[in-house]
């Protein structure tokens, strides 16, 4: 199994992870006796989608098959894909179409000075993160909200690291946590999606499918985000709770990486809030007192 095309793999997971979401009920079916399965069965999907029970095992074992742009509609009507899930399911299938690249680059990434300098005159936070959720740079306005990640090794200055991270899942500093979890596990399956054996990403995974049953839940959800913007509350001592927008913006020439901006309503006690707090940072040194999440 191990000689299957990565991006078939990531096909037949994602396929397998839909189809369990689903329940009898949901399509119209009867769900007859004894279940082995709390979703659908792979022969009811096949029939559903208008394929033989052997073919759609197959695209789902990730074997040798290419499934056509009519197999694919089939398969995201019978599922009840959203558009964004839709797009992922054709981005999979046409790349596993197609031979696996002897070559990949993969080279580091790097941030241009001129992105560096936006970030430092925006009075907003500001955070830049790579195609991996690497923590490339951030604003002093970012370091004022959820503190400054200097001290950390480079390699673990990554936003999913970072959230799963035992010292600091005690201390969580908003309470919608396990949803800001899913927005940038979202963000790292559509990235796994244009190159699935990037070390980098296995790496991460990797890790985390190793110490953390919760991020083990959260990933086998197969959720994919390509853009995510949101409210958050942050929890902070020094000034109250702060209710921020946040929206993230793909940078120009610079494939997957892109910025998370955070802005309050213009006069509002939540913008007050945000200021009063960079004040009182900026007199004291913010190491170790927050953390990112």
């Amino acid at each position: 199994m191990s000689s299957r095309h990565p991006y078939a793999r990531e096909l037949g997971d994602f396929l397998r992870a839909r189809r369990a979401r689903l329940r009898p009920h949901d399509v119209g079916l009867e769900p007859g006796g004894r279940r082995r399965v709390a979703g659908l069965r792979r022969d009811e999907m096949a029939v559903l989608a208008g394929l033989s029970t052997d073919y759609y095992q197959r695209i789902e074992q990730g074997r040798e098959v290419r499934p056509s742009d009519d197999v694919l509609d089939a398969l995201a009507g019978a599922l009840g894909l959203d558009d964004e899930e839709r797009r992922h399911l054709f981005a999979l299938a046409r790349a596993a179409r197609r031979p696996v690249p002897a070559r990949v680059d993969r080279a580091p990434e790097r941030v241009p000075d001129s992105t560096r300098r936006l970030l430092r005159v925006m009075d907003t936070p500001a955070l830049l993160l790579g195609r991996h959720l690497d923590l490339l740079d951030w604003n002093a306005m970012a370091e004022a909200l959820i503190g400054s990640p200097d001290g950390r090794p480079r390699e673990r200055l990554n936003m999913l690291l970072l959230l799963f991270d035992d010292a600091l899942t005690g201390q969580r500093t908003c309470p919608d946590w396990e949803e800001q979890a899913l927005d940038y596990i979202g963000m790292m399956r559509a990235a796994v999606a244009t190159d699935p054996t990037h070390p980098r990403a296995t790496a991460i995974i990797g890790e985390l499918s190793i110490r953390s049953a919760e991020f083990r839940r959260l990933w086998a959800l197969h959720d994919v985000r390509e853009s995510v913007s949101g409210s958050k509350t942050y929890r902070v001592p020094e000034v109250g709770d702060i209710v921020l927008d946040w929206d993230t913006y793909p940078l120009p020439g610079n494939p997957g990486q892109f910025m998370v901006v955070f802005t309050a309503e213009p006069g509002s006690a939540d913008a007050d809030r945000l200021r009063l707090l960079a004040s009182l940072r900026a007199t004291r040194s913010a190491l170790g007192d927050k953390h990112f999440s």
